[in-house]
Order: C-alpha cells, then structure tokens, then sequence
C-alpha cells in the first residue's frame, strides 16, 4: 500500500494500492469515494500520487485500497467518527 497526502491546497490523505495496473482496468472498481490516481517517477528516485491526469498521460494507475469484506481493521478510528 502506498499512503500519501496528495495535493498542494485542497490535500487527500490517500492510502492506493501499491500494484499498478491499466487504468482501463480499474476504471470499472471507481466510485465518487474511490478514486484513481497516476502513480508517477520521480527523477530523484521513488514514486508520488498525483490527481488523475485529463488525457492519456502515460503513467501508471492505482487505485484507492479498499480493505477485503471480513478483514478487520485496527489502528487509528477513521476520519470523521465520532467514536
């Protein structure tokens, strides 16, 4: 899994699936609260998450994790609980 803030003014916290795959692949799994994200190289080394480019920009996809049903999660509560 890669985690990251991405955005500069209005930042996601984004945990995506680690494994990039065609974006014409996980484009069907995307809803309004799983996004798509272009997984880019960095010229220094390493990988960042960028909003998905408009066009057909060339870079890896991934998508948003989503936990599989029965997996229990455990660590911080989730943004937003009131619990």
């Amino acid at each position: 899994m890669l985690k990251q803030l991405v955005g500069h003014r209005a930042a996601l916290n984004v945990t995506a699936d680690a494994v990039p795959q065609p974006a014409e692949q996980l484009l069907p799994l995307t809803n309004p609260n799983r996004l798509l994200w272009c997984l880019v190289a960095l010229h220094g080394g390493g990988s960042e998450l960028r909003w998905r480019c408009r066009h057909d920009c060339g870079h890896d996809a991934v998508i948003e994790h989503r936990c599989p049903p029965g997996v229990a999660q455990y660590g911080r509560r989730p943004e937003g609980a009131m619990w």
